[in-house]
């Protein structure tokens, strides 16, 4: 019998499936709002015009003050910084160095390395994980692969399309076993874009304090949400300042376009130096036999533009670009909708933040959208903003009306 033969064929993963429709579907007027990638005014993969100017920075070093060496286990030591700074800000856990940084594959892998830092190395309480419901949709797969048990807590209400606060709250309060980790989106839930106001998110810190819950925050979006790098770190910066020791995982893909360069950052949290230093030498023997070490060129990006004022400043700028077309984009969405008298309510679009909307749409009128009319989304009714432009903004309004009046909500 051959050795591979009783193998079943994995399913196709829904985003990426998505993605492989809309590339085969030959009709013009085809959208693609499954992806989340940021995309320009004409549809097209943007790479940022820093980002250009550091890439050309570093060909000229490469040679001389750049090489192609393995990096250490966990990423270049001057890295760490610029990173705890840009997610923590002036927080004393970074003047007091007890925080514990390692470069990682991107946001997925500081969340694979942290899920099995845990499994490890924390007491058993700590293997219950709670994620919000719904949540992105690799969050369950990484951690029960790494041993975790997860649970969930009511994130989402359909029913106003916007932020079950109290049934967060309750789950936190009633079922969530103390010692036990609370997993957060930093900001710009995925794939909700629905957040909590401040005040919402101090009494989610003040109830896991009281409970003993240990913060892992995903920060995936900071910077893009709002088009402010300090406002989307309020939660990570309120969580540190207010003493906890937590897990944070950054990624660079989403805020500086380095989506194939699997940049991110594992960040740990803790009570003193010398805990800092344990934990660092624990996360690299985790790594070791992972991946060995972290890819270079990702890590001379953002090094060249953390490091640089004038690349920095730069940076804030296309930030706040990019986050201003992404909100021109709802805001165009739900005036249509509602110039057009689509049935339904249509605020939630620009209530929500961020790349992603959930926009209330039920399973078959998404897959209307996308037999009858080419526009390629989830049939949770999650779209990426950042497929729509001024260019196709009218045909995904018509569309929307169209389907919403052939296939009426329960």
């Amino acid at each position: 019998m051959p050795l591979f033969s009783d193998i079943k064929m994995a399913p196709v993963d829904p985003i990426l499936g998505t993605s492989l429709a809309y590339q085969a579907d030959e009709d013009p007027r085809k959208v693609n709002l499954g992806v989340g990638a940021y995309r320009t005014e004409q549809g097209k993969p943007y790479v940022l015009d820093v980002v250009k100017k550091a890439e050309e920075e570093i060909l000229k070093e490469t040679g001389t003050t750049i090489n192609k060496e393995y990096s250490t286990i966990d990423g270049p030591a001057d890295l760490k910084g610029m990173t705890q700074k840009l997610a923590f800000g002036d927080a004393e856990a970074v003047t007091s160095n007890r925080i514990a940084s390692v470069q990682a594959l991107s946001g997925t892998g500081a969340l694979r390395v942290c899920g099995e830092f845990i499994t490890s190395f924390l007491p058993a309480e700590a293997h219950e994980i709670w994620i919000s419901s719904p949540t992105w949709g690799n969050h369950l797969t990484i951690f029960k692969k790494a041993g975790l048990t997860v649970k969930e807590y009511p994130y989402y209400k359909p029913e106003t399309r916007g932020f079950d606060f109290e049934g967060m709250i309750k789950a936190l309060t009633d079922v969530a076993t103390p010692g036990s980790m609370v997993l957060l989106h930093a900001c710009a839930h995925n794939p909700t874009g629905v957040d909590p106001t401040e005040e919402q998110w101090r009494e989610i810190a003040a109830i896991m304090k009281e409970k003993r819950l240990v913060p892992l925050l995903d920060s995936a979006y900071q910077g893009y949400a709002s088009g402010s790098l300090d406002k989307d770190a309020f939660a990570t910066r309120l969580f540190v300042n207010m003493g906890f020791e937590m897990f944070m995982c950054q990624s660079f893909a989403k805020n500086l376009g380095l989506y194939g360069e699997r940049m991110g950052m594992l960040h740990v949290v803790c009570s003193n130096e010398i805990e800092a230093k344990t934990v660092l030498s624990q996360l690299k023997m985790v790594i070791r036999p992972m991946y060995s070490s972290p890819p270079i060129h990702g890590a001379l990006l953002v090094k060249k533009i953390l490091g640089n004022p004038e690349y920095f400043a730069a940076w804030k700028q296309e930030l706040a670009e990019m986050a201003e077309r992404i909100l021109e984009v709802r805001s165009l969405l739900r005036k249509g909708l509602e110039t057009k008298g689509t049935p339904g309510s249509w605020n939630h679009i620009t209530d929500q933040i961020g790349m992603f909307s959930f926009t209330g749409l039920t399973p078959p009128q998404c897959q209307r959208l996308i037999t009858e009319h080419h526009i390629y989304l989830l049939t949770s009714g999650r779209i990426s903003l950042a497929g729509l432009n001024k260019g196709n903004i009218q045909y995904m309004v018509d569309c929307v009306d169209e389907v919403v009046r052939a296939c009426p909500a329960a």
